[in-house]
């Protein structure tokens, strides 16, 4: 067998081990997550009837239900099978995980979707996820409550405000300097600017369903006004 056949082999088992155990711990971890709601259910004097459950279930759909689909379909073309059983399991994926993902799939100059994005982002995942841990436990665990006393207000409160943003904003100038996309780049900046400047400030209802619409904008614009001569050349 050659070095690029065992290659080839040794990644289709590590791709079946990954999405075996992927499952597993995912249905796992489904169960665990009903487990509390159960023993309320079940072993408690709470007994919230029929209408109360789909009423709970479907306030919590109306905001959160564009992001079940919307989310594994964006991500899935950076992170790769593996990464996303670790990101789904993780959470945090927007803010830290997929960041981590795209710095490193940069730094070793990864094209998305190929093999090594893929491994690229499965160890960046497990990077973030080591520091992240640590940093809670120093940083919050240990020295969380003394920092807080020490911070002025005003810093705590930029902090709240911006810090989120800020990383967000490296975020997609990092995605859109890896992809090299500039006609779907520009496409989604001026959909989600006319969606937040224009659009919610008239209708504020749409701001629930904002980041859903601006996805699917985004890619039916970025089909139809593609360059076609690219693709024909």
């Amino acid at each position: 067998m050659s070095t690029t056949e065992a290659g080839l082999a040794a990644y289709a088992r590590y791709d079946r081990t990954t999405s075996r155990w992927g499952r597993i711990t995912m249905g796992l971890c489904l169960a665990l997550s009903w487990a509390a709601p159960a023993y309320l259910v079940f072993f408690t004097d709470l007994s919230p009837s029929q209408a109360e459950l789909w009423t709970g279930f479907l306030a919590v759909a109306a905001v959160f239900a564009a992001v079940w689909v919307i989310e594994p379909i964006t991500y899935f073309p950076v992170l790769g099978p593996a990464a996303m059983y670790q990101a789904f399991m993780i959470g945090n994926i927007s803010n830290k995980l997929l960041p981590s993902a795209i710095v490193a799939q940069v730094a070793i100059d990864a094209k998305p979707g190929t093999r090594r994005a893929e491994l690229a982002a499965v160890m960046a995942i497990c990077g973030a996820v080591v520091v992240h841990v640590v940093s809670l436990l120093v940083l919050v665990g240990l020295l969380g409550t003394w920092l807080v006393s020490v911070l002025p207000e005003s810093i705590v409160e930029v902090a709240r405000l911006y810090i989120f943003p800020a990383i967000i904003g490296a975020v997609v100038v990092q995605l859109a300097a890896f992809v090299k996309q500039p006609r779907i780049t520009v496409i989604a900046v001026v959909v989600a600017a006319v969606m937040q400047l224009l659009l919610v400030p008239v209708l504020p209802a749409l701001a629930l369903f904002a980041t859903a619409l601006v996805v699917l904008v985004t890619m039916v614009l970025a089909w139809v006004l593609r360059d076609r001569t690219a693709h024909n050349e």
